[in-house]
């Protein structure tokens, strides 16, 4: 069970290692584009192409669709990035259900962990399996992967590193789980970190803070949904960035250099911006950029 594109290393893992895939669940196409083309999730995609079994339910209690669930008679239910199953549907499986999680549970329980986990600065973060129950991302853990979190790395690029490392976990979970040997963790609720999902009103660079929290702050929103900042009337979406030596005593979002570099002050330090966006344009290199919209120096991003 799963949607994007997170969710296909660990259904390729489990099909390259010959496991019977009784069906894919993943959500209803939907429109996109200009044109608004009915497109299927990246999961349904592969399913298709690996000729497996699709359903799409529009809802997850549809008794139809349970019914449909018990007519497979599944040895057991492996979710990845998709919807919150009910009760209902989760004891289906002989064998159970697990989920597997872009956190080291139970830090970071929540729709967006990989966003957070670089927001908020961390060295490290990994990849969770753990047995579902009725309340989200709080199940006992079977298995878990420890990752480094590179100091300019981007969400995206972390993303696609724990997919791969989530498709192995995903595998010898599936191994414990066959020979009888999982043995699930309760997880330490007092240590637990929300993560909640990320709208676009919460993306706005907040220039007070710190160079640190600032490039945090950039390359946990990359490349979705994205940083922004104003210039006059201009909307900039920031996509990476990296920490910058000081110029002067400038104030907070103050341009500080605009010539083949941006730099921009904090309200500890400053950043360069090393790539970013003008709305309804390329996302560009910061020295293409400013070669077609020049920044005055002085001026403030707000």
């Amino acid at each position: 069970m799963g949607t994007p594109e997170f969710a296909i290393p660990s259904l390729n893992i489990l099909v390259e290692n010959r496991y019977q895939i009784a069906a894919v669940v993943t959500v209803p196409d939907k429109p996109a584009g200009r044109g608004q083309v009915m497109t299927p999730s990246p999961v349904k995609e592969f399913a298709l192409a690996h000729r497996l079994a699709v359903l799409q339910p529009e809802q997850l209690k549809d008794p139809a669709f349970i019914m449909q669930l018990r007519t497979l008679a599944p040895d057991l239910f492996i979710v990845v990035a998709f919807r919150i199953l009910p009760f209902e549907v989760f004891m289906i499986p002989r064998c159970g259900a697990f989920n597997l999680h872009a956190s080291l549970l139970p830090k970071y329980r929540g729709a967006a962990p990989i966003n957070w986990a670089i927001i908020n600065g961390e060295k490290e973060t990994g990849v969770t399996t753990f047995l579902l129950q009725q309340s989200v991302d709080t199940g006992g853990v079977i298995l878990q992967a420890r990752v480094p979190i590179n100091e300019d790395e981007t969400a995206g690029e972390l993303h696609d590193r724990l997919a791969e490392v989530g498709a192995e976990i995903v595998l010898h979970t599936v191994r414990l789980i066959e020979t009888g040997k999982a043995s699930p963790k309760p997880q330490d609720n007092l240590l637990a970190i929300p993560a909640p999902k990320i709208f676009k009103e919460h993306c706005r660079v907040d220039w007070t803070k710190s160079a640190a929290e600032v490039h945090n702050f950039i390359r946990g929103l990359s490349p979705r949904p994205a940083a922004f900042t104003c210039y006059d009337a201009t909307f900039l979406k920031l996509y990476r960035s990296r920490r910058a030596v000081a110029h002067g005593n400038g104030s907070p979002g103050e341009i500080v250099c605009a010539d083949t570099k941006l730099i921009v002050n904090t309200g500890d330090g400053a950043i360069e911006i090393v790539e970013l966006q003008q709305e309804g344009k390329r996302r560009l290199p910061a020295a293409e950029f400013l070669r077609g919209y020049p920044l005055q120096l002085g001026k403030k991003f707000q």
